[in-house]
């Protein structure tokens, strides 16, 4: 065995002393470009004195894979399609925040999952190629077959699941024939949002699955308003973005120091220009402008999580027929 003498003034060296790593798995596009991730490093660590790391990818399959011996601390990203799986995992603690008030279209009570963001999806298009949107869900389905649209994988994307549900929400039973008229204007279904809203951007598509949220980056980040969200009658698809403390983490005083900090308005102000998407606990006057000008759905539809985890199966059942030419 080598023996290794580590002088005492580096075992008391403050940088060695104070490590304290958070580690938060998350979504691929909080890492990305135009994701929040870097605000929310640099805002906790001012505070916590900690690192905090994220690893990104598929991370309820990747936590339920890991089980009790995983390296997370916090998960970020989840959503109520898939929370059902995620509680019955009993690899979460409860958040211990205060949910009332909260800035969502729907009751909150949940007591694991706590939401930092919501927002609708939403087919979003380039007016200078697309002059005349389709005006309902409806008007999509029959739109010409060379309208060209990008969607996300519902088996490795949040808001691929969500484009799922919405569809069933709306048609029902009819799911399959809407599936079967919509698929023949699919361009391409990519593993992750960040992939699908780069190939809209750049040029490939006319219109890519995201939020009703989308145009506000263009319009904020880039003085663009040629980017918009088709709002249909039929309702949009309400989606919660959720974090979740693990219960095994060896940071627990870390990982509440972070779950505590969410429902902040100092976190809750960076998630309209940093996610850009709508704060879960922030008052509609305090969102910039640019959000609470955006068109807003008359009608938001959702499915409860038993109800979501019941209809996954089905409905992946019935897409995939539709995809499998």
């Amino acid at each position: 065995m080598k023996i290794v003498l580590i002088p005492a003034l580096l075992l008391a060296s403050p940088a060695l002393a104070q490590d304290r790593v958070l580690t938060v798995y998350a979504s691929d596009y909080v890492a990305s470009e135009w994701g929040p991730g870097p605000r929310i490093e640099k805002g906790f660590e001012a505070i916590c004195d900690c690192d905090l790391q994220f690893v990104t990818g598929d991370i309820l399959p990747r936590i339920l894979m890991e089980g009790e011996g995983t390296e997370a601390d916090i998960v970020f990203g989840l959503n109520t399609d898939m929370t059902a799986r995620a509680r019955a995992s009993g690899l979460f603690a409860p958040h211990g925040q205060d949910t009332t008030g909260m800035s969502l279209p729907v009751a909150w009570s949940d007591d694991i999952f706590l939401p930092y963001n919501w927002g609708e999806t939403a087919f979003v298009y380039d007016e200078t190629r697309l002059e005349s949107p389709p005006a309902s869900f409806d008007e999509l389905l029959e739109a010409p077959d060379d309208l060209k649209i990008v969607i996300q994988d519902p088996r490795s994307s949040i808001s691929g699941l969500a484009l799922l549900l919405w569809v069933k929400q709306v048609y029902g039973d009819d799911a399959p024939e809407a599936w079967a008229k919509l698929a023949p204007k699919v361009l391409t279904v990519t593993r992750g949002w960040s992939e699908s809203y780069g190939l809209f951007t750049e040029g490939e598509a006319d219109m890519v699955l995201s939020y009703t949220t989308s145009p506000a980056y263009h319009i904020a980040a880039e003085d663009d308003t040629t980017k918009k969200a088709a709002i249909f009658p039929e309702g949009h698809y309400f989606m919660a973005e959720l974090a979740a403390q693990v219960a095994s983490t060896d940071q627990p005083e870390l990982a509440q120091q972070f779950m505590d900090w969410i429902l902040t308005p100092e976190f809750q102000k960076t998630i309209p220009l940093a996610n850009w998407s709508l704060p879960a606990k922030l008052p509609v006057e305090d969102w910039p402008q640019v959000m609470r000008d955006l068109p807003r759905p008359d009608k938001t539809l959702f499915y409860s999580e038993d109800e979501a985890e019941a209809l996954r199966q089905p409905a992946l059942d019935e897409w995939l027929r539709a995809f499998a030419g």
